[in-house]
């Protein structure tokens, strides 16, 4: 960017200009831009809530409806192409965890990917990018064939791999988009709010599957069994329609205003910075002269060796930690719950039918989608809401520490109670009752701090950065969940993993055919707990300008300045 010192003047007089101004007797470069950035910063800080805040709010929430629809609308399309596609009308677990697991481990590199190019070239040249990536290959999914050489699972896998590294990569853009742009007393509800799109793509995926499968019934139960052609059209609607929220919100992705910390800390234009702060909140656009002068300031600079040092040290290095490890514990189960919510409900019995052919599946297809429809409803978005309504109250560290110790609670009733329900021949009404209210404590908990505190609680040349760190934690977990998951879900019986999920203590007393599964469940029980004690480590960011919470010295920030260069 530029910064229009005198447009009026030509090439050959800013050399003159800067010396006769550097010269005055009371004139010091350093302290008024300084100054003038504090002081801009405060402008930020201190705004009031305005139709730009909803329109940064909108924009980035979109992009978080897309990577939840497209994301979870795979646990129902799982099942239809195991109709469609799997031998004996299901797919082998290898397929299962292909179709599941490579969403995930493309999110991991797009977050790492993106939240470090959006620290070296900005926020706003990379916003944009990561849904071109989503929409190409959610349609590439959509449109996926079987061949002799390639068969369309496989297929599939790749698309969703790469529809992944976008997924990826719009978490710590909209993340740091969001926090970047927001007033301090309103930026933990302007995140949630966006973080809270999560729960509407979630449940309009269970919506469209349903309205699908209904208007396709006649044509399901009159298919040919081996072939379910009209599940097929259900699977590729299903998945293709995520392109369309995508489409809508790129436009606006491609002209939202480069935030005015990444022009001011990492571009060093303070100046610069300063106007755009004045038009955007003032109108809501900005405007760069490309033949301004500009002026970069003396100040921190992004480095490998700079990185180093501040994370080498103890006070920043643990919050790093604590945002990572809490990312990392608390997807081991939200992923590990919401990307199997069909096979737990059909295990409980919510999901089956006692229908065979092709009416039985279109009664489990049905089924399937309600069951969703009702967790979604029932504890997903009003978890995402009450955080929103408490996060500037009560604080991000309160809330994530209640969510991890009542989703202990939870899961041990969930798990030592299990054989107690199923004896009273009511155990789907009282296990989709805890699944909702583990959903509930998960969003109303650290499914939304995690997200939110790593926006917050770095400097602004590492946050996209470090943002993106912490989430890849937390993809690694959700592949950790959902590799354990395949593997251990039929051990001990069909099902039998599942009813025995996080159960939080060890037992020396348990049957032995059931040794090996609790092993691994109390492994997963122990990330979680111990995402109690990470949380510890990271600090209480409500009501804490960003700049106050980068653990540095804001005074004095700005050393010194460079010769003026015009812009070309």
């Amino acid at each position: 960017m530029a910064t229009n010192v005198e447009t009026n003047y030509p090439e050959k007089d800013v050399g003159s200009l800067q010396s006769s101004v550097a010269a005055h007797p009371h004139y010091n470069a350093a302290r008024d831009l300084d100054e003038s950035r504090r002081a801009a910063l405060a402008q930020v800080d201190n705004a009031t809530f305005s139709w730009f805040h909803v329109k940064v709010c909108a924009v980035a929430g979109v992009g978080f409806f897309t990577d939840a629809y497209d994301i979870f609308a795979i646990n129902i399309a799982s099942q239809m192409l195991g109709y469609v596609y799997g031998k004996n009308h299901s797919l082998n677990i290898n397929q299962d965890l292909g179709v599941k697991v490579a969403t995930p481990i493309g999110n991991l590199v797009g977050q790492l990917l993106f939240g470090w190019l959006a620290d070296v070239l900005g926020r706003k040249r990379m916003y944009g990018v990561e849904l071109m990536i989503i929409i190409v290959a959610t349609f590439g999914q959509a449109i996926s064939g079987h061949g002799p050489t390639v068969g369309i699972i496989g297929a599939i896998i790749c698309w969703r791999f790469i529809m992944g590294i976008g997924i990826g990569g719009d978490y710590p853009l909209s993340a740091v988009i969001s926090s970047e742009f927001a007033a301090t007393r309103s930026r933990g509800r302007l995140m949630t709010a966006v973080f809270a799109f999560q729960g509407w793509g979630n449940l309009t995926a269970a919506i469209v599957s349903l309205i699908l499968v209904s208007a396709f019934k006649n044509h399901i139960i009159h298919d040919d069994f081996n072939t379910l052609k009209h599940v097929d059209y259900c699977w590729r609607l299903l998945i293709g329609l995520g392109c369309i929220p995508g489409v809508v919100a790129l436009y606006f992705r491609l002209t939202i205003p480069e935030t005015p910390r990444f022009t001011m800390d990492i571009e060093r234009n303070v100046r610069q910075a300063s106007q755009d702060i004045e038009n955007v909140l003032a109108t809501g656009t900005f405007y760069v002269d490309p033949d301004a002068a500009v002026q970069r300031v003396q100040a921190p600079k992004a480095s490998r060796r700079d990185f180093l040092e501040h994370f080498s040290k103890w006070d920043n290095l643990k919050v790093l930690i604590g945002t990572s490890y809490s990312w990392f514990a608390l997807d081991i189960a939200f992923y590990g719950l919401g990307l199997n919510s069909s096979i737990v409900l059909k295990v409980i019995g919510f999901g089956t039918s006692p229908q065979k052919g092709s009416l039985g599946v279109y009664q489990s297809l049905h089924n399937i989608s309600v069951g969703n429809i009702i967790l979604s409803v029932g504890g997903l978005i009003p978890g995402y809401w009450a955080s929103f309504l408490f996060i500037d109250t009560w604080g991000r560290k309160p809330i994530q520490l209640m969510g991890f110790i009542m989703l202990t609670a939870i899961f041990i009733v969930m798990g030592f109670g299990y054989d107690a329900l199923n004896k009273t021949h009511n155990i789907s009404k009282w296990f989709v009752f805890l699944y909702c209210l583990a959903n509930f404590f998960q969003n109303f908990g650290p499914n939304v701090t995690t997200f939110v505190v790593p926006g917050e609680a770095f400097p602004t040349r590492y946050r996209s950065t470090a943002h993106g760190i912490s989430a890849a934690s937390g993809k690694l977990g959700a592949v950790i969940a959902q590799v354990g998951f395949a593997r251990m879900k039929d051990i001990g019986g069909s099902g039998k993993f599942i009813k025995h999920m996080y159960v939080v203590s060890v037992s020396v007393f348990r049957k032995w055919h059931l040794i090996s599964a609790c092993y691994s469940l109390e492994i997963f029980a122990f990330f979680m707990m111990t995402g109690i004690f990470s949380t510890l480590l990271i600090p209480e960011t409500k009501g804490r300008s960003l700049e106050e919470l980068s653990n540095e010295d804001q005074e004095g920030f700005i050393r010194g300045t460079n010769d003026l260069v015009l812009s070309r």
